[in-house]
């Protein structure tokens, strides 16, 4: 029987929430291990795990992989979420790209001073609802999915940010009616039925708790 696959990360959402969403879509039974002191960090990098002396890291197929676009594409490739061909593959980096922008926006928010987060905020949402989301909503005028006729990880990826989105903005779709009829039927995809469960992998927002414990293991 094959390794199961094994996350290395703290215990947040952070870059590793969107490899956590993939694995979850795709089937793959995965365990994690937490980092909650610098030692663990610490021997990772003594160990030369660590490819660029940063996480996320995942251990899969024999393999520890590194750098997080470099992850996800993997498992994409792997489990059939990355397109038929070459064509349908770039515009699904193109999407997938755009949406990485903007999670990472909010994945930050909380490392920024109380001062600058009103600010930041309004910043967010002036960019998610003038600039990203009309893509999208575009996107889905003549299909279910963003590329061709099937579930792709650039709709996995646009799924976690409207929720990502969604809890800052509670009615940030209001003027994106594909966009809330995409969010539904994503809702009713087993997989992700499942992974939205109490219990499941999925990580809770991130708190002062959690930036504190990043910030002292990576010494910001």
């Amino acid at each position: 029987m094959a390794a199961k696959s094994t996350l290395y990360y703290f215990n947040g959402r952070g870059k590793m929430e969107s490899i956590r969403w993939l694995l979850a879509v795709a089937g793959v039974e995965f365990q994690e291990v937490i980092f909650t002191t610098r030692e663990q960090y610490e021997k990772l990098l003594h160990d030369g795990a660590l490819m660029f002396q940063q996480m996320p890291m995942l251990e899969m197929d024999g393999m520890k992989l590194v750098q997080s676009k470099a992850i996800m594409n993997y498992i994409s490739a792997k489990y059939n979420l990355y397109g038929k061909d070459l064509k349908e593959r770039v515009r699904i980096d193109m999407y997938a790209e755009g949406l990485r922008d903007l999670m990472e926006m909010i994945i930050n928010l909380l490392f920024l001073t109380p001062a600058e987060q009103p600010s930041a905020l309004k910043i967010i949402e002036s960019k998610a609802t003038d600039r990203y989301l009309p893509v999208y909503e575009k996107a889905l005028a003549s299909s279910d999915y963003l590329v061709g006729n099937q579930l792709s990880c650039a709709d996995v990826h646009l799924f976690e940010c409207i929720l990502m989105l969604e809890e800052k903005f509670p009615s940030v779709l209001s003027n994106f009616p594909r966009l809330q009829a995409f969010q539904k039927r994503m809702r009713a995809v087993p997989a992700i039925h499942k992974f939205l469960q109490p219990g499941s992998q999925r990580k809770p927002p991130p708190d002062e708790a959690y930036v504190k414990n990043v910030k002292e293991i990576l010494r910001m």
